[in-house]
């Protein structure tokens, strides 16, 4: 009895680990099958049993044609049987992806970020009116909080507004606005807040219960 003993390294590799060895010994029947009759009836038997395991997406077109192309993968493509969906290719499952592209951004200002020239170049599309405004002076308020994070100072409220200019080409002008953006203490009042609140917590870890 112990010289019938399989041990896993001995065995042969599974392609899809999750789905276990058993799975992969129908797939290797279902492959051995002279016609291709069985090998049909073999094969949705075996989707089911797939769909089985996740049973909220057995009958979601998508999830069907996912497990699909996992049962030929499974089958290295030697499993000739018909499928509702196109075979998928060997060498494009194998083919290496193409190289990444990064967004090369070198904004004037970066330590306003790149989702803030985003905001700016949405507000440039909008109609005038109330609500372009008001977006205009929130995307001011953030650039004003973005500046005092990099600065730990102080900044004046036309300083923002020239940046603001800049870089929105001219097209988002606040300069001689009546309207004051939020004042500087309150935004690093928020943040010494938030800080402070994870520091009390980290504290309270170690400390001794009280009754």
């Amino acid at each position: 009895m112990i010289d019938n003993l399989e041990y896993n390294t001995e065995r042969e590799h599974l392609i899809i680990p999750e789905y276990g060895r058993h799975l992969q010994k129908m797939i290797n029947y279902a492959t051995s099958r002279e016609t291709k009759e069985e090998r049909n009836k073999i094969a949705k038997a075996i989707i089911d049993v797939m769909g089985n395991l996740q049973p909220h997406l057995r009958d979601v077109p998508d999830f069907q044609h996912k497990l699909w192309d996992q049962l030929f993968i499974m089958s290295d493509f030697k499993l000739d049987a018909e499928s509702p969906y196109p075979m998928p290719s060997k060498e494009e499952l194998q083919a290496k992806p193409g190289p990444l592209k990064y967004p090369q951004n070198h904004p004037k200002y970066r330590f306003y970020g790149n989702n803030i020239k985003t905001m700016i170049d949405v507000a440039r599309t909008w109609e005038e009116g109330e609500m372009k405004e008001a977006l205009t002076y929130t995307i001011a308020n953030h650039m004003k909080k973005c500046f005092l994070n990099w600065n730990k100072d102080t900044v004046e409220d036309a300083v923002i507004f020239d940046h603001l200019f800049e870089l929105s080409d001219g097209e988002l002008n606040l300069k001689g606005s009546v309207e004051d953006l939020t004042d500087a203490t309150s935004l690093m009042r928020v943040k010494k807040r938030q800080h402070t609140g994870k520091k009390s917590k980290k504290s309270n870890r170690g400390g001794r219960k009280r009754y």
